[in-house]
């Protein structure tokens, strides 16, 4: 019994998380009360569940819980008395924030909802990743390069000017969606790179974070079909997840793309990811979405490693670069300067890029392709302190044996 309630409410927290903030939000006006109160709803059902057993509708379960904990909570604080009513009067109401914006799918329509123009777009992609997503703050920490202590207090700066300015939370209508549509994409863009690299934990991949990411993007795509940039996206997770049955092998190590069987790849997933790459780009407004599709349509239509034209992908990141200047794009450029013309050449262009997790990795590769052991060992150890995640951690314990 234990074991199948902490399987349920993981896999409700995966799937529900944004949902139930989301609605508490909207119902308090108040973000931390919101996450406060799901997260007690979450442990209340750890508790109650193994108890009383699983009930037959968990997340009816879990929203029900937590709105009275918020109930609970405003009464003993002696404030909002209208909040109050409007958390116990159940309402039939049409759903008018739908009709007005257009959005269908609830979770879209929560995410248009938490990218206010109001906020930094780094701000609502931020709190997007946390309050909707279910993100740690680590996680996002990791995903902007900047340490978890900056990141929990950009958080609550964003909060706390949510609640100064009285930015509403609301879904926005259709005409207001193109201004929040580049915070979408990005906050999908790094939901997807979590599942796609786990910051931590035993598996490499977040199967469930790809996959709903993968389902919004679809979604999205459905809501703005003239905006290439979310095709573009969409094209991007497609051909990336594609590879990730053959990413680890059957003890869970990292298995680098090079050495990956290339027949376990899902090629529907690669087939609608060049069909969405290819939609796209009949556009001739090519940004940096698909630009990374570009790179991961070269990987996904090489037949052999060997045959993946190593020189369109340097050219690729170079355009890639003009656009998005990251580490992470800098590094990854490296990774292909010195598939295309060595490993030398991929160490010089490495020196000239800003520090980022995956660089020593990076480096310990190039290094180990020169024959350069001694070197590459120390650049390998020191990969080994900048990852927590344990697939990445028993790969790189793999190259410092062999």
């Amino acid at each position: 019994m234990t074991d199948d309630v902490e399987r349920v409410l993981a896999d409700t927290f995966a799937q529900d998380w944004g949902r139930l903030v989301a609605t508490l939000i909207r119902l308090t006006g108040d973000w931390d009360l919101a996450e406060e109160c799901t997260q007690d709803a979450f442990a209340a059902a750890l508790r109650t569940w193994r108890r009383d057993g699983i009930p037959d509708v968990p997340r009816a379960w879990l929203t029900t819980t937590a709105r009275n904990r918020a109930i609970d909570r405003i009464r003993r604080e002696r404030v909002g008395a209208e909040k109050v009513r409007s958390l116990v009067v159940p309402t039939d109401e049409p759903d008018l924030d739908a009709i007005a914006s257009g959005i269908a799918d609830d979770r879209l329509r929560l995410l248009f909802t938490c990218c206010h123009p109001a906020l930094s777009l780094s701000s609502r992609v931020e709190l997007a990743l946390r309050t909707l997503c279910g993100l740690t703050t680590a996680e996002i920490a990791r995903l902007f390069g900047v340490p978890e202590p900056t990141m929990a207090k950009r958080l609550v700066r964003t909060k706390h000017k949510i609640a100064v300015a009285g930015i509403p939370y609301q879904v926005p209508s259709a005409d207001r969606l193109p201004e929040r549509t580049p915070a979408v994409l990005a906050a999908l863009y790094l939901m997807f790179t979590e599942g796609y690299a786990a910051t931590a934990g035993p598996h490499l991949v977040r199967v469930d974070l790809c996959h709903e990411a993968i389902d919004l993007a679809r979604v999205l795509t459905g809501l703005v079909p003239d905006d290439p940039e979310a095709a573009g996206l969409l094209a991007l997770m497609l051909l990336q997840h594609a590879r990730a049955s053959a990413r680890t092998g059957v003890d869970g190590v990292l298995v680098p793309l090079e050495e990956q069987d290339r027949t376990a790849w899902d090629h529907a997933a690669i087939d609608a990811g060049l069909a969405e790459l290819r939609r796209a780009v009949r556009r001739e407004r090519v940004g940096p979405y698909q630009l990374q599709a570009l790179i991961a349509a070269c990987h996904a239509t090489a037949p052999t490693a060997a045959a993946t034209d190593w020189v369109r992908i340097v050219g690729l990141y170079d355009e890639l670069v003009a656009v998005l200047p990251s580490a992470t794009v800098q590094v990854n450029r490296a990774v292909a300067v010195g598939m295309a013309r060595g490993p030398q050449a991929g160490l010089d262009a490495l020196a000239g890029t800003p520090d980022h997790p995956l660089s020593p990795a990076v480096r310990a590769d190039l290094l180990r392709r020169l024959g350069r052991a001694t070197e590459a060992a120390e650049a390998y150890r020191e990969a080994l302190t900048r990852t927590d995640n344990q697939a990445e951690r028993a790969y790189l314990e793999g190259r410092l044996r062999t």
